[in-house]
């Protein structure tokens, strides 16, 4: 891997996380620490993050947990379209999990006027959103606290998921590999959203279309353990094709 390159994961592994430590990072990238270091100090001149002994954490972590704000907002007329379609799967009565992210969170906003809706969730400010409104079950996971992304992970996030059963998952991803596997900044959320995708009957997948072709750091497995693909008009054909070819039911949301 060319050194741009890393320092572009490790800058997409730190938007994720909020931070991580020299030691961690080098493992993950299977350089030296010396190497890690230097691209933390280029990162940190470009203005991304901030040093500290040990490790580094991401410069904006403190502005956005004071404003609840989510690290990725980018395409959002492309995520509010795709809320807007995923909300039309909601029934009175369904037990959902909502996963974390700036898709996802849309999809919360859009929940008012349902009954009887159980939801569970790692996502702070999708716990925030769905406890306003009345009528609403909602339990939400224990865990380690992501800043970027506002939500609770680790082990502890995993065993708050076991012994759950949902009529519904509405799961988020980093990006869809050109081989059409799920992958993620971080290794952290695998075995949470391993866990979401066992409790659920249907899982949904909801991801702008610029996210495909995009390889993250870690894989969650192939799309075809997905059950609805939900996206925008500008997905390709070629890769609707690709994606229904694995049983996946792809779904195309219109502005």
């Amino acid at each position: 891997m060319l050194a741009q390159e890393r320092r572009s994961k490790i800058l997409e592994l730190l938007q994720e996380e909020g931070s991580a430590r020299v030691s961690y990072l080098s493992d993950a990238f299977s350089v030296s620490e010396p190497t890690i270091r230097q691209d933390l100090e280029r990162l940190e001149r470009e203005g991304h993050i901030v040093r500290e002994h040990g490790g580094a954490y991401l410069r904006s972590v403190a502005s956005q947990v004071s404003t609840l704000s989510l690290q990725h907002i980018e395409n959002m007329d492309k995520k509010r379209a795709i809320a807007r379609q995923a909300a039309d799967f909601v029934h009175d009565g369904d037990r959902l999990i909502l996963d974390s992210g700036s898709t996802v969170t849309e999809i919360s906003k859009l929940l008012k006027g349902h009954k009887d809706l159980t939801v569970v969730t790692n996502a702070l400010n999708i716990a925030l959103i769905v406890g306003s409104e009345y009528g609403f079950e909602l339990f939400v996971t224990g865990g380690e606290f992501k800043a970027p992304t506002l939500s609770l992970t680790g082990p502890k996030a995993q065993a708050s998921l076991e012994n759950v059963y949902v009529d519904k998952l509405f799961l988020a991803t980093g990006g869809i590999s050109p081989n059409l596997e799920l992958t993620y900044p971080g290794m952290a959320d695998l075995p949470v959203k391993r866990a979401m995708m066992e409790a659920a009957t249907t899982v949904y997948l909801v991801a702008d279309s610029t996210k495909i072709g995009k390889r993250s750091f870690a894989s969650l497995g192939s799309m075809k353990d997905i059950d609805v693909f939900i996206t925008d008009e500008e997905i390709g054909a070629e890769a609707v094709g690709r994606i229904s070819d694995l049983g996946v039911s792809v779904v195309i949301a219109k502005p």
